[in-house]
């Protein structure tokens, strides 16, 4: 009894213990991602299961699930900054999901593991928005309204990056009307209306250019055949002239609806030409005005600024000559005055040679030299006495002689006298130099005046 006891206790608690190990074993549905945590045996800090299941360990081991159901998010920035610096609106919806990579199921379950699908969508919106305005910043006005492929490209490129980072996949993108609050765009809106409006006239003229050579061919082939048929309607005239007549009916019509077609044609190619001669006529303006503005350039700034550098070379020039002719004169003053020098010193030395040999031919008698000098010089002074009285015209001077002389002398011969008595005599001069005239020729003098006094001898 005991045993059958025991055995079926054993028996309980094996199902017990099979019912709760089968209660482990976790599937995962195809719209969801296991996250299996709590033991760490490899390097993640969760093991994600896609598809499939796993055995969850009791205790040790916990898990949770990751919706892939795709999260809707609007993304509306307004007044981001383009490449041109025009803030411009675009409202844009992103579709994102938790990708199924393995890196990217990871991050998802360390980052977004217990949020909300609300929180999630914030959480995505805001890197969103900081990538939208990196990608228009990059790019102009022209590239985000025209080249869409592109600028979708660009935003899946930077989203895609920042997405992974918390598990996150780019699904889908939708931009809508781009605007911007210059209006700029608009006015790219309307200058591409305007141009396919001016397109389409062109087409709709070419179109009458057609239709008019058409007609004019079928002019032609009217007269061919209405020229054949007159010459093969030689036996019915009458018949001939009737659809000759109806030929010309038909070519007057045809005529008039061709100049109504020309006539509205004209018109309209005189509006296409008028509105391009206005077009013209302003570029003409613009042109005008900044040839002017160049021209008034032209005339003030340049001149003045030619005629600053010019005194400037002058004011540089003249210096420059200045300071030439100041060297030159300075250069020929030295070399004249180094020129004289050297010439008087060449005459002094000479000189001084000269004095020296005379000086030795003396005797060394310093004073003997002197006296053979003055000899030298001896009838140059007497010539020049001798020239101090020569010019007196004796014959106009009138001399009154009273009769009261003494020694036997006129007044004449008094006059001629004191005449010669103002030249200095010899004796004098060499007394002024400190020196002794010779005992002969002083001796010679006492005898030719024995009037003077022998004082005045000495």
């Amino acid at each position: 009894m005991n045993v059958m006891f025991l055995f079926v206790v054993a028996a309980v608690v094996v199902v017990l213990l099979f019912i709760s190990i089968v209660n482990r074993y976790r599937r995962c549905p195809s719209d969801k991602i296991l996250v299996i945590y709590g033991s760490k045996s490899n390097k993640s800090s969760a093991r994600c299961v896609h598809g499939g299941g796993a055995f969850v360990w009791p205790i040790i081991e916990d898990y949770a699930y990751l919706s892939l159901t795709p999260i809707s998010i609007d993304a509306n920035l307004t007044n981001a900054l383009s490449k041109q610096n025009i803030r411009v609106d675009v409202p844009s919806r992103f579709t994102v999901g938790i990708s199924t990579e393995p890196e990217c199921m990871n991050a998802a379950a360390e980052r977004l593991l217990g949020l909300t699908a609300s929180q999630i969508q914030e959480l995505a919106r805001d890197i969103l928005f900081g990538q939208l305005r990196l990608v228009i910043a990059t790019m102009s006005i022209e590239e985000l309204n025209n080249d869409r492929d592109k600028f979708l490209e660009s935003i899946s490129a930077n989203v895609e990056v920042e997405l992974k980072k918390i598990g996150l996949r780019l699904i889908n993108v939708n931009v809508t009307d781009i605007k911007d609050e210059s209006g700029y765009i608009e006015a790219l809106g309307r200058e591409a209306a305007a141009k396919a409006i001016n397109e389409a006239k062109v087409r709709v003229a070419e179109q009458d250019k057609v239709g008019e050579i058409g007609k004019a061919e079928a002019m032609r082939e009217t007269r061919v055949r209405t020229a054949e048929a007159n010459a093969v309607a030689v036996q019915g005239e009458n018949q001939a002239k009737v659809e000759i007549a109806n030929s010309d009916a038909i070519r007057r019509e045809a005529e008039a609806e061709a100049g109504r077609k020309a006539t509205a044609a004209e018109r309209v190619q005189q509006a296409k030409a008028q509105q391009e001669a206005y077009a013209a006529e302003r570029e003409a303006e613009e042109a005008r005005a900044e040839r002017e503005r160049s021209t008034q350039t032209a005339n003030i700034l340049v001149p003045q600024e030619i005629e600053k550098r010019r005194r400037i070379i002058e004011a540089e020039a003249e210096a420059e000559k200045v300071r030439v002719n100041a060297k030159g004169e300075a250069d020929a003053i030295f070399a004249k005055m180094e020129a004289e020098a050297k010439g008087i010193y060449e005459v002094l030395i000479k000189q001084a040679a000269g004095y020296d040999k005379m000086v030795q031919a003396a005797g060394g008698d310093a004073n003997k030299a002197y006296m053979l000098l003055l000899l030298e010089k001896l009838p140059e002074l007497v010539k020049t006495q001798v020239e101090a009285v020569k010019g007196i015209n004796i014959d106009h001077v009138t001399v009154w002689d009273s009769g009261n002389s003494a020694d036997g002398k006129g007044s004449t011969a008094n006059f001629v006298s004191g005449l010669m008595k103002s030249v200095p005599p010899l004796n004098e001069l060499f007394d002024q130099a400190g020196l002794n005239l010779p005992a002969y020729l002083a001796s010679k003098q006492t005898k030719a005046e024995p009037e003077q006094p022998a004082s005045e001898e000495a």
